[in-house]
């Protein structure tokens, strides 16, 4: 099945390594460039890509609300983008960023802050 791709002015070059699921999306990790921490799970499509990579600004497509959106546009709460890369697969962005205040929705420094469903003991 061929994925649907919305209108974009994304390099050619780049979008035809992009492995896209049933949506036309991919899936970007986002990690905080000097930390490394991640920080939150988002969804390119070329588009956003091509918005991401041309402006700077980290911009995802919002699977609920079928829009762009670029992080912190209401909030205040912007992701400089510091790189992007592909994964060996092409189905996987790591867009490492220079996040301003919260990277969640619900406040929190990430997403991943509230629910810990496993922490390993310490070695000794």
């Amino acid at each position: 099945m061929t994925a649907p791709v919305r209108p974009s002015q994304l390099d050619p070059s780049i979008a035809a390594q992009l492995k896209r699921d049933a949506h036309g999306l991919v899936t970007a990790v986002v990690q905080q460039h000097d930390t490394r921490e991640v920080l939150m799970v988002g969804w390119m499509d070329d588009e956003a890509l091509h918005r991401t990579l041309t402006t700077g600004r980290a911009t995802y497509w919002s699977r609920s609300r079928s829009e762009y959106w670029v992080k912190g546009e209401t909030s205040g709460h912007r992701q400089w983008v510091r790189s992007v890369a592909l994964d060996c697969d092409g189905d996987t962005l790591l867009v490492t960023v220079d996040q301003e205040g919260a990277a969640c929705h619900t406040g929190d420094h990430t997403c991943f802050d509230a629910r810990v469903l496993l922490r390993a003991p310490l070695d000794e």
